[in-house]
C-alpha cells in the first residue's frame, strides 16, 4: 500500500522547535521531489519547504528561511523537517507530498503532487 506518513507535531512555546518526519511506504523517496506543506484555519495551503527530485537542492518560502531545514534520509525512506524559532504564525497542519518531478521543486504547486499524508498539526503557543 502506498502511503505518506507525518509525525512529529506537537504545541511547543514561541522560539521552540519540533522536528517532523514523512515516512513513505509502498514507494520509495528516492529520486522524488518531496514537500512540506501547511494549512491555516481559513488559509490557503501553502508550500513551506520541498527538496527536488534529483540534485540535492531545496527550497523554503521567505517566511521560514533561516529556521527551517529540509533533509532525506534515504536508508529510511524519510524526509525530516527541521523547524527551530517556531512562530505563533507557524501555527498550521502540516503535509508532506510526494511526486516525480522533473524540474526543481519550488516550481510546482500542491495539485501536482499526487501523493500526500494526512498532515501533523503543530501550534505554537505560550
Amino acid at each position: 500500500q502506498v502511503r505518506l506518513v507525518e509525525s512529529g507535531g506537537g504545541l511547543v512555546q514561541p522560539g521552540g522547535s519540533l522536528r517532523l518526519t514523512c515516512t513513505a511506504s509502498g514507494f520509495t523517496l528516492n529520486y522524488k521531489a518531496v514537500a512540506w506543506f501547511r494549512q491555516a484555519p481559513g488559509k490557503e495551503r501553502e508550500a513551506v519547504s520541498c527538496l527536488n527530485s534529483h540534485d540535492g537542492g531545496s527550497y523554503h518560502v521567505d517566511s521560514v528561511k533561516g529556521r527551517f531545514t529540509i533533509a532525506r534520509d534515504n536508508a529510511k525512506n524519510t524526509v525530516f523537517l527541521q523547524m527551530n524559532g517556531l512562530k505563533p504564525e507557524d501555527t498550521a497542519v502540516y503535509y508532506c507530498a510526494a511526486e516525480d518531478l522533473a524540474l526543481g521543486c519550488k516550481n510546482y504547486r500542491a495539485n501536482e503532487y499526487g501523493k500526500w499524508g494526512q498532515g501533523t498539526q503543530v501550534t505554537v503557543s505560550s
